[in-house]
């Protein structure tokens, strides 16, 4: 199964800047997307039909054109779960998971912490969303949860570590809660094949950042303990130009 995980900072914009295009070279069996800003409706769902995504759900955020998370998938589900029964998290639209046979596959947007009240929203969704996924995992032990995680794990995964230090993404509480949550039982696969520096997800519009590859890596596939020998590929997607974001795939044997 080959599976791509991308934050498109907006569906709609993304289509303009050939999506589809893209999406029918690289193929994957199924498709995570984060941050869709778009309700189903304001979708022709035909474009993602035609391009071999025949079953495609979407969990869209209460308050329009904000956050939200897809799955398409060429493979029918065995089943399809909408959140994570935790009001404040569902509120946003940002857990989305589809069971196959043999793995559950979860597109998940993490929120950010621009400020002090989202960043005590964060800490708090951080906190209870590791419950929610160490009670999961023992009724669906092949799980791996894909997207933006909003958190650079180590200082190889982000371009100044130094000067960063003390800004949300890369705090302190932030690094030591995503690491926990790795040993917990979860696999960063990237780093499972590639250990070297200089690898992102992220650039910001400013300052030519992305040319310059001034970058943060905060898209990851996490893939449960129990999938460790099911581990085949892990890459970043960087070529990919249809947001502030790059793609990241996974595939499993």
């Amino acid at each position: 199964m080959k599976i791509v995980s991308y934050n498109v900072n907006g569906i709609r914009a993304a289509l303009k800047k050939g999506f589809i295009e893209w999406l029918k070279t690289v193929n994957p069996d199924v498709l995570c997307l984060q941050e869709i800003k778009a309700n189903e409706d304001q979708l022709d769902l035909s474009i993602f039909e035609d391009a071999g995504y025949k079953y495609n759900y979407w969990y869209s955020a209460q308050k329009k054109g904000y956050s939200g998370v897809a799955i398409l998938s060429k493979i029918k589900p065995n089943h399809v779960e909408y959140g994570t029964g935790i009001d404040y998290m569902d509120f946003e639209g940002r857990n989305l998971r589809a069971d196959f046979d043999d793995v559950s596959v979860m597109s998940m947007y993490l929120p950010s912490g621009t400020n002090i009240d989202r960043l005590e929203f964060k800490l708090k969704y951080m906190a209870d969303f590791h419950i929610y996924a160490n009670e999961l995992r023992k009724t669906h032990p092949n799980l791996v949860i894909l997207g933006d995680y909003n958190i650079c794990h180590e200082a190889i995964d982000i371009h100044n570590p130094k000067g960063l230090k003390n800004t949300s993404g890369f705090l302190p509480v932030e690094r030591e809660w995503i690491g926990n949550f790795m040993d917990s039982g979860f696999i960063d696969s990237f780093r499972f094949f590639n250990k070297e520096p200089d690898n992102y997800t992220w650039w910001s519009y400013r300052a030519n950042a992305r040319n310059n590859n001034k970058g943060w890596r905060l898209d990851y596939a996490l893939a449960s303990a129990p999938l460790e020998s099911r581990l085949k590929r892990s890459v970043i997607l960087a070529e990919a130009k249809h947001s502030d974001h790059c793609p990241i795939l996974l595939e499993l044997a």
